[in-house]
Parts: C-alpha cells; structure tokens; sequence
C-alpha cells in the first residue's frame, strides 16, 4: 500500500470519528444541563446512537480498506443500540415516573391518566 491511497481513507475516517465524538459531547452538554431527571435523561439517549453511527462507520471503513474486503458485521453494533437505547430510557423514565408519583411529588410531568381531575371551566 502506498500512502498516498491511504491517507484518504484516514482521513475519512478521522472525520467519522470526530462527527461521532462531537455527537456525543453535545449529548453529555444536555446531560449536564438538565435540572430533573426527567430532563436529564432525554439528550443522552438521542445522541449516543448518532455518536456510535459516527464511530461504527469510520470503522467499517478503516477496516475495509486495510484488510481488502467488506467490513460491515460492524453495523450490528449501532442496529442493537437504536434497538436497546430507546427501550431502556422508557424503562428508567417509567420508573421514575412510578417512584416521584409514590413518593407524592406534585409536579411530576406527564400527569397521570389513571386518576380522575375535574375538567376545568
């Protein structure tokens, strides 16, 4: 390999991977942000598969080339992620949800559909 044909692959791929961390930086910036948990729990959760498609792919492309064929088993990486990543924060929400309601706190959002409230007006 001559470095000339390399060194566009490098730096595709060096740009993937700093999409992918700047990705995941500002996701830690809405992390940091966020007074509730509520609040806190929603940037992450969003940016964390962009910042692994930015990574994955600046793999699956440095790997390609240096080993001459496809590399894309990579990709599974992020498919079980914007799988898991979604469920996960409803399960964590949904229990925060339950225990800030048990506990009695009034201003939890969403209100709860299971109690009856007198319709304004």
């Amino acid at each position: 390999m001559n470095t000339d044909s390399s060194s566009w692959v490098d730096v595709v791929t060096a740009a993937f991977v700093v999409a992918g961390a700047i990705t995941a930086l500002i996701g830690s910036f809405g992390l940091l942000r966020g007074k509730t948990f509520f609040q806190r729990v929603h940037p992450p959760s969003l940016v964390a598969t962009g910042g692994t498609w930015g990574v994955t792919v600046a793999t699956m492309i440095q790997s390609s080339f240096v080993t001459s064929r496809p590399y894309l088993h990579a990709v599974l990486i992020p498919v079980f992620l914007a799988l898991t990543a979604p469920i996960t924060t409803i399960l964590l929400t949904r229990a925060a949800l339950f225990r800030a309601r048990h506990r009695g706190e009034q201003d939890v959002p969403p209100p709860s559909v299971s109690e009856t409230r007198p319709v304004p007006g």
